[in-house]
């Protein structure tokens, strides 16, 4: 049954939206005609405004960063710590711990932006700060332009050009006065790593592009345009100075991990070798640590979480260190597991991986098992707490609202002392969530490649949001009287950007926005600003770039 009327699910209640006609959806609109065009005039991704979809994937801007956290005196949790006279990148010395080198034209005298691996450094900080309740929100591919788009559609004006912006919870939310705004740079120790997934060993550490960020070239902040548009994607002529963009896994690493790694690594150093995250640094203290993710569970950014592997597609291994089982990567002894896990990937079965069949050394690996991509049905039964696991399990279920079937287990695994893994999604789009658009509806139009998602009325009624998940976590979490870490992705920005959807995009942030709403409902009801910190971010941005940003706004809301 096709999806026509809306049925969705608000908190845990059924709500049933009228099915709109052509024309009532402004954005749907304009990206359907962009798309179909191939042109709009309210901008493009890309640096070609005559291509719509000119670049379809990451970028090297800078990315911004809002943090909320009292603290008695300046030190390592104040973003004034790492930014405009303090940022690493004045600092040769610096730049040669974080990079291993010192990047062409990196060093910048008056670089305004901190590195992406400084929010490992404030999350530590915050744990050996006594901090009982630490969160990480990235939003997967929402940078500056992104997040503008999103607060234009919903506020339907135009209400700033610079900074850190207005319109958006996460963006007017002061936390009793403690927020920051700051930006960072993305760019990884390099790109073109080859591997060997089954040894897991990398073959030419430092591989074909080094990372660096030119604030001449790409621009001084997120807003502020450099004087090479190609830079950004690492094709501009001047081959002295190009450098790398990251890809999730990377960036993810460096927020969790506090290293540079390459394109792919999952908390391995540049070389191959583990490091350990804040969640397990947390875990050592005696916190609970949790992931939650909109998308697949051993997606790169929840994945990096948690677990390691030298490539970011070796999914179900990846999973298996998330949950507490033997993996590739930890064969002998394994990690203790994160308390909880809930994300999608349900229904995505495939057969034997190509490269399996080809003995090839790329991921999966040699251990893969036909099957669900992300969650085995053998490690799944193996964790489940009525088969002598450790882990209530929740699962999309036929008919049964995704909300309530989640928040039971969640009461579940609380009331036992249990952890819980929740596991969700569409399987025939690759097991994420739904996606909602602009409006609220899940009438995805057309993206880059001429095709849409179209739901059937199971899949809304049958998934929780990532506000529901954030939620369940946040149930089992707080039962642990030391507090915890929890990592939350809205990932369906990075899917909607890479698509060139902009409908996609800005829905994705709203949902997202949401989830951030509900932790700082919680910070407010159940704990304070002085014993909690929270980081809004992104691991990286695309290219969207919005030449009219009046457009985006209905016309019936427009000022003469």
């Amino acid at each position: 049954m096709r999806f026509v009327a809306a049925i969705v699910l608000v908190g845990c209640a059924a709500m049933n939206l009228p099915a709109r006609a052509e024309g009532d959806d402004y954005i749907r609109d304009l990206q359907t005609e962009a798309i179909n065009n191939n042109r709009a005039d309210f901008g493009h991704w890309g640096p070609d405004p005559d291509n719509y979809k000119m670049w379809g994937s990451h970028s090297n801007r800078l990315i911004p960063v809002y943090t909320f956290v009292e603290f008695d005196q300046p030190g390592q949790i104040d973003l004034k710590k790492y930014s405009n006279e303090k940022s690493p990148y004045r600092n040769e010395q610096e730049l040669k711990r974080i990079y291993g080198r010192v990047p062409a034209e990196t060093l910048n005298a008056s670089a305004e932006y901190f590195d992406q691996t400084d929010l490992f450094q404030i999350q530590l900080a915050a744990l050996n700060a006594g901090k009982k309740y630490i969160f990480l929100v990235v939003f997967d591919g929402m940078d500056w332009q992104t997040t503008r788009a999103a607060a234009i559609y919903k506020t339907k004006k135009v209400a700033y050009v610079q900074g850190r912006g207005t319109g958006l919870h996460f963006q007017d939310y002061t936390a009793n006065g403690t927020t920051q705004f700051g930006f960072m740079c993305t760019s990884p120790h390099n790109n073109g790593t080859k591997i060997n997934v089954n040894q897991q060993t990398v073959l030419n550490p430092g591989g074909t592009m080094f990372g660096g960020y030119s604030s001449r070239l790409g621009g001084p902040n997120p807003w502020t345009p450099g004087i090479d548009p190609l830079y950004l994607i690492s094709t501009n002529n001047d081959k002295e100075v190009r450098h790398a963009y990251t890809d999730s896994s990377s960036s993810a690493a460096s927020m969790t991990a506090g290293i540079k790694t390459y394109n792919n690594g999952v908390n391995v150093d540049p070389a191959g070798h583990p490091v350990r995250t804040i969640a397990h640094l947390a875990q050592d203290r005696g916190y609970a640590v949790g992931a939650v993710s909109s998308v697949p569970i051993s997606h790169a950014t929840p994945a990096a979480a948690y677990a390691h592997n030298v490539h970011r597609d070796d999914y179900q291994d990846l999973t298996r260190d998330m949950i507490g089982l033997k993996s590739i990567s930890h064969p002998d002894e394994p990690l203790p597991g994160l308390d909880v896990l809930i994300g999608g990937g349900f229904g995505d079965v495939r057969k034997l991986d190509s490269n399996v069949e080809e003995g090839k050394d790329g991921p999966p690996g040699s251990n893969f098992m036909p099957g669900n991509a992300y969650l085995t049905d053998a490690d799944r039964h193996s964790v489940d707490v009525r088969n002598g696991g450790k882990y209530v399990v929740s699962t999309r279920t036929a008919g049964v609202s995704g909300c309530e079937n989640l928040t039971a287990a969640a009461h579940s695994a609380a009331n036992l002392g249990q952890r819980l893994l929740g596991f969700y999604g569409v399987g025939r789009y690759s097991g994420h969530l739904p996606f909602s658009t602009a409006d609220g509806d899940f009438r995805p139009t057309i993206g880059r490649k001429s095709k849409a998602e179209d739901y059937e009325a199971a899949d809304l009624i049958e998934n929780p949001n990532v506000s529901d998940m954030t939620s369940a976590a946040m149930t089992v979490l707080a039962k642990n009287p030391k507090g915890f870490w929890l990592m939350v992705e809205p990932g369906d920005v990075d899917w909607a950007n890479h698509d060139n959807n902009l409908d996609n995009s800005i829905g994705a942030v709203l949902d997202g926005e949401k989830a951030v709403r509900t932790i700082t409902d919680w910070v407010e009801l159940r704990s304070n600003w002085n014993e909690s910190l929270l980081i809004v971010t992104a691991d990286h941005g695309h290219y969207l770039v919005v030449e009219k940003p009046e457009l985006l706004v209905e016309p019936k809301h427009r000022k003469n």
